[in-house]
């Protein structure tokens, strides 16, 4: 088996960045605990405190906002399920095109949850947020509401300054998935409205398995994972300190390589050649904002897997989606959720670009897809020809019988 030569699935986990596989490698060869008190502990305690306070830079956050985790799938449970139980809410309000692991936390509190749907762009109903919102103060009760700032799919950025209004001058509480968004959007945490953030490492270049949960003061009680007082008590375990250090080692060289990579004109001019190669291909939030580093689109007939397969033979990855489900291509809850029939959803694919992306991975990735969609169109006409074939058969031998 052969490697994928070109890689475009960045909205799945990014290629790590030098800079971050450097600071990896130098917190590896210290020795010690971060929490321990003598030389080596200190040593490792550095590494942390700094990463911390790259990551909180490019949140726009202060160093105390920061909780260290194990993933962004941590930060997004321990902001839903700890939220539940440390800030006495009486219910949880999701969109129907949040994230897998925003849907699950939140089914996990127990407490009722209100999903709110998406319009056929793929914005948030800001309308039944607004909804949820009446209904519970006509009970004075107070709601944790969950959204995503980009989606992971489609790539639409959702309306948070609208967001923010309603749920930030009311009783209720914020959260904001904000993985997707990380390093490529200005967060300014520590002056908006979302009492918590979620951010991930491995989304901007950084190492899998360290993600981090932005809280404001007045949530700093919210908490998932007891333990021995790491994270100013709010995560307990031992910190994994060459992964946070790649971490904040990524966090401060990844937005200048992002941009300088240009990926929303290589997402224009690849999305203008194939239009220009299928005249019926559908993009999905075409008419939204849409984070620019990403496209998800599909031609009618051409199913995911079978252009997956074909893409990937010719060295070419690229995904139908969330890359969160065991590997499973499946129809997408977000296509769904803005009212995407199932069979054109079942076409989807994703090209999701980033700091590594070249015009070079662009070409190749349109001249497989030609090639993939030749072979679509030749099996479409072969199978075209034989069921005529098939119905002047049946035509002659109803001539044959007759006679």
């Amino acid at each position: 088996m052969t490697m994928s030569a070109v890689y475009l699935d960045h909205n799945a986990s990014a290629p790590l960045l030098p800079e971050a596989r450097d600071a990896i490698v130098a917190a590896l060869e210290l020795t010690g605990n971060p929490s321990s008190v003598h030389g080596h502990g200190r040593a490792l305690r550095a590494a942390v405190d700094s990463a911390r306070a790259q990551v909180a830079k490019l949140a726009g956050a202060t160093r105390e906002h920061v909780v260290f985790t194990g993933s962004a799938t941590e930060a997004i449970t321990q902001a839903i399920v700890g939220g539940a139980k440390a800030l006495g809410v009486g219910g949880i309000v999701v969109s129907a095109g949040d994230h897998t692991a925003a849907l699950k936390a939140a089914e996990a509190t127990g407490l009722p949850v209100t999903s709110v749907g998406l319009d056929s762009d793929g914005y948030i109903r800001l309308d039944q947020i607004a909804a949820a919102m009446a209904q519970a103060d006509s009970f004075g009760a107070k709601l944790l509401v969950s959204v995503h700032l980009v989606n992971n799919e489609t790539g639409v950025v959702q309306p948070i300054d609208r967001i923010e209004v309603m749920v930030g001058a009311s009783p209720h509480y914020l959260f904001v998935d904000a993985v997707q968004a990380f390093g490529k959007v200005h967060l300014e945490f520590a002056t908006r409205a979302p009492d918590m953030v979620a951010v991930s490492a491995h989304k901007i270049g950084g190492p899998a398995g360290i993600g981090a949960l932005l809280v404001k003061g007045h949530a700093d009680q919210v908490r998932l994972i007891p333990g021995g007082g790491q994270e100013t008590g709010r995560r307990g375990g031992t910190e994994a300190a060459a992964l946070i250090a790649g971490f904040g080692a990524a966090a401060e060289a990844f937005p200048a390589k992002f941009y300088a990579a240009n990926v929303s004109e290589l997402i224009r001019t690849t999305e203008e050649a194939m239009r220009n190669m299928a005249p019926d291909l559908v993009i999905f939030g075409e008419a939204a904002e849409r984070m620019g580093n990403t496209s998800n689109f599909a031609v009618p007939g051409l199913t995911s897997a079978v252009a997956m397969m074909g893409l990937d033979l010719k060295g070419v990855s690229v995904s139908s989606g969330s890359a969160c489900s065991s590997g499973k291509v499946g129809p997408s809850h977000v296509l769904k959720a803005m009212g995407v029939p199932a069979d054109l959803a079942e076409c989807a694919l994703r090209l999701s670009l980033g700091w590594s992306s070249t015009e070079a991975d662009v070409e190749a990735f349109l001249e497989a897809f030609s090639a993939v969609l030749g072979r679509h169109r030749e099996r479409r006409g072969n199978a075209a020809i034989a069921s005529r074939a098939k119905v002047d058969a049946g035509f002659a031998f109803s001539d044959a019988a007759a006679r």
